[in-house]
């Protein structure tokens, strides 16, 4: 049996949370096209016949000052130490830029153990061809393999290549398991991701959810969630609330409908905006969100 812990690194947007849905075969991490949409290291796990694997999905690496980006750059590589092996995920249809300088200096000392994933290769404006001829001259002992975490190609490949190179071990979690994220936490992440699809521009990075509280029927049929969108200024409320309300409505039904798939029981959520005035600079609020 093969067991491994893997890392999952790259700057935002290159498509990292995809790659996870698509190992574990099941929505573990949300996703949107707004850039560091993750916030925390999110555990996906693939149980097969040859073992498991127990993937970290991580922030986007993002050179920037402000608190919470250097709070979330720093949890991704505090990733780097709990792990057997590493996932670098490179978006093709970008050109290189300084969070990829500083990755490849990062990944030089692990190459051995890192496999980098040309990801998007599917896309008109993907170069795949120059970024693996660049790539295999700057991590020459790494393994790179072109994927598309969208469509699925490549990810057969690329899950060969890592029961190939995983460490012999016994399972860590129940063959059951696709994630150990807590549910409230898991909540919280389903509200945010429909949040975050509705709004535009500054907005996304304004919002976080706080679950107040969750009560499930004796028989364990039904559960309800009184939950709280969270943003940093009165003119983002009402922007997030919408016309007569028609944006928290359709946040809360797209959100309802999603947790009643995920969790074995019928879902009624409460769902309201609050405002929490420049929540991105105050360390008791982070500490709370980013673990």
């Amino acid at each position: 049996m093969k067991s491994a812990f893997i890392s999952i690194l790259g700057r935002p947007s290159a498509g990292k949370s995809t790659l996870l849905n698509k190992l574990c075969g099941k929505k573990v991490s949300i996703v949107a096209p707004t850039p560091q949409t993750t916030r925390n290291k999110i555990r996906g796990i693939l149980s097969t016949e040859e073992g498991q694997l127990v993937f970290i999905d991580t922030p986007g690496f993002h050179v920037s000052e402000k608190k919470l980006n250097l709070q979330l750059k720093e949890l991704s590589v505090s990733s780097l130490e709990e792990s057997d092996l590493y996932i670098y995920v490179i978006d093709t249809a970008r050109k290189i830029g300084e969070e990829e300088t500083l990755l490849v200096t990062l990944f030089t000392p692990l190459q051995k153990k890192t496999i980098v994933v040309l990801n998007k290769d599917d896309l008109p404006e993907a170069h795949t061809d120059s970024m693996n001829r660049k790539i295999k001259q700057l991590l020459p002992s790494s393994t790179v393999i072109s994927t598309s975490a969208y469509t699925g190609s490549g990810i057969e490949t690329l899950k060969k290549a890592l029961f190939d190179a995983a460490p012999e071990g016994e399972m860590m979690y129940p063959e059951e398991f696709y994630t150990d994220q807590p549910p409230e936490f898991r909540m919280a992440e389903i509200i945010r991701e429909k949040a975050i699809n509705r709004v535009k521009e500054e907005i996304p990075h304004s919002i976080f959810v706080e679950i107040a509280d969750v009560e499930i029927s004796d028989d364990g049929t039904k559960g309800w969630i009184r939950a709280f969108l969270m943003v940093e200024k009165e003119s983002q409320k009402g922007i997030v609330v919408g016309k007569g309300g028609e944006g928290i409505r359709a946040i809360r039904k797209a959100a309802q409908k999603e947790l009643k798939r995920v969790f074995p029981y019928q879902v009624y959520l409460d769902l309201r905006v609050k405002v929490s005035s420049k929540w991105r600079k105050k360390d008791h609020i982070l500490q709370k969100l980013i673990f």
